[in-house]
């Protein structure tokens, strides 16, 4: 399984971004689906996670209500969308897959299977 990331950019504190990520292999739909970001010179952190049965979702405490995760299964791909964007946002983000998951929600790195290559989040104040 490929994963890529895109949508990332430079916008203002405030804005809004929408981050898509592609995944290759036909067995998307069965996959729990993560976004995590690492800011520079921290470690990389968990941000939201959708399942592949119900599209129950689970997020972070600092972007409930301004962060949305989605997927379009018949499309390959989930969505993260960030509005009422603050500089504290501004990371690196990364999209990751589970294929075979055991608890959920899926928030630990170790347990998502293939990552993306990151996209470059940057929020202005």
């Amino acid at each position: 399984v490929q994963l890529q990331a895109s949508g990332g950019g430079l916008v203002q504190a405030g804005g809004s971004l929408r981050l898509s990520c592609a995944a290759s292999g036909r067995t998307f739909s069965r996959y729990v689906m993560g976004w995590f970001r690492q800011a520079p010179g921290e470690e990389r952190e968990f941000v939201a996670t959708i399942s592949w049965s119900d599209s129950s979702t689970y997020y972070t405490d600092s972007v409930k209500g301004r962060f949305t995760i989605s997927r379009d299964n018949a499309k390959n791909t989930v969505y993260l969308q960030m509005n009422s964007l603050k500089p504290e946002d501004t990371a690196v983000y990364y999209c990751a897959a589970d294929r075979n998951p055991v608890t959920v929600p899926v928030t630990l790195m170790f347990e998502y299977d293939y990552w993306g290559q990151g996209t470059q989040v940057t929020v202005s104040s």
